[in-house]
């Protein structure tokens, strides 16, 4: 298992916008086979920080999404909303594997 933790760096007079955004994408991920832990918006310290975490199979199964998302409208409407509505400045992305007992 994967999980990808995102980053993101967001326009704080946006976050309806982003909000927004965010719930265009955790059906998104989970329709490609992957398991979202939902978008995590600020509330208090910084005010222009947000961060999603999902998880996918494997690394591979992740890059099997990515190369999908590129040719599925619905995803290309969200990366456009976000573009449009310029709610994200920037975003890095992790990557990490689960510990249990």
């Amino acid at each position: 298992m994967v999980t990808i933790y995102l980053r993101y760096m967001i326009d704080p007079y946006k976050l309806a916008e982003f909000e927004h955004y965010g719930k265009l994408w955790i059906p998104l991920v989970e329709r490609f086979g992957g398991q979202h832990h939902g978008y995590f918006m600020p509330s208090e310290g910084a005010s222009n920080i947000a961060l999603a975490l999902f998880s996918f199979a494997s690394l591979a199964e992740y890059e099997r999404y990515r190369a999908a998302s590129v040719e599925d409208a619905e995803c290309q409407a969200a990366f456009l909303y976000a573009e449009q509505t310029r709610c994200i400045v920037s975003y890095e992305r992790s990557f990490f594997r689960p510990v249990f007992e």
